[in-house]
């Protein structure tokens, strides 16, 4: 069984000392560092943009996991590619064609995800499966942190899952969004690779013991 991986999100970090937060997670057992792109257009909320990921993949020393909840994402690849991104995941709901997205994404370079909302069904990527390296469940609606955990995700784990190895495909499936340690070995055992932590861990007195907790229960 391969290891489960921690992937503690940026946008809960605290902005005044991203540096400081950026070499917290070089030096803890996280596995990747997960950024979260908004436009205040796809989602209701505006994050941060390029200046601020060149200034984190400057830093970082880990797997750089680039989440766009943008709409046409098509019109910045290239760019993310050069700022450091080694995922690039876009949103299914984003994107008219979808399979030319992740294309053009790999030939970047870059792993190819698709995000998925919590009221979008994974029987939809089906026919893409294979061209998929990472499909991220988000199990809150996109765009704010600190939301309640969706109950309905662990259900979707098992079926995408169930896609995944009907297709032979050797996609990981990532879950974004209400992470703790109450949920994350219950996420594991369906099924899931990847937990996106944000709250959860910054505001942690102790992050790398939390990040490290995290990881221990993902992998029990």
């Amino acid at each position: 069984m391969s290891e489960k991986l921690i992937a503690p999100s940026v946008l809960a970090s605290d902005f005044g000392n991203l540096q400081r937060d950026v070499e917290m997670l070089n030096n803890s057992e996280a596995d990747w560092l997960h950024i979260d792109i908004m436009d205040g257009v796809f989602v209701p909320n505006i994050s941060f943009g390029m200046p601020v990921l060149k200034a984190i993949s400057k830093h970082a020393t880990k797997t750089i996991d680039v989440h766009l909840m943008i709409v046409d994402p098509d019109r910045y690849i290239k760019e993310f590619a050069q700022l450091g991104a080694d995922i690039l995941t876009v949103h299914y709901e984003a994107c008219t064609h979808l399979h030319r997205t992740l294309q053009a994404i790999k030939t970047e370079g870059m792993k190819a995800g698709v995000a998925i909302n919590p009221h979008t069904n994974v029987d939809l990527l089906k026919d893409v499966i294979k061209d998929i390296d990472l499909v991220c469940l988000m199990s809150v609606n996109p765009g704010f942190g600190g939301q309640s955990f969706i109950e309905n995700t662990y259900s979707k784990v098992k079926q995408l899952k169930e896609i995944i190895n009907s297709n032979n495909a050797s996609t990981l499936i990532e879950i974004d969004g209400g992470v703790t340690d109450a949920n994350a070995k219950q996420l594991t055992q369906a099924g899931a690779d990847v937990l996106v932590a944000g709250s959860f861990v910054f505001k942690a007195e102790d992050q790398p013991a939390t990040i490290s907790k995290l990881k221990q229960l993902a992998n029990s």
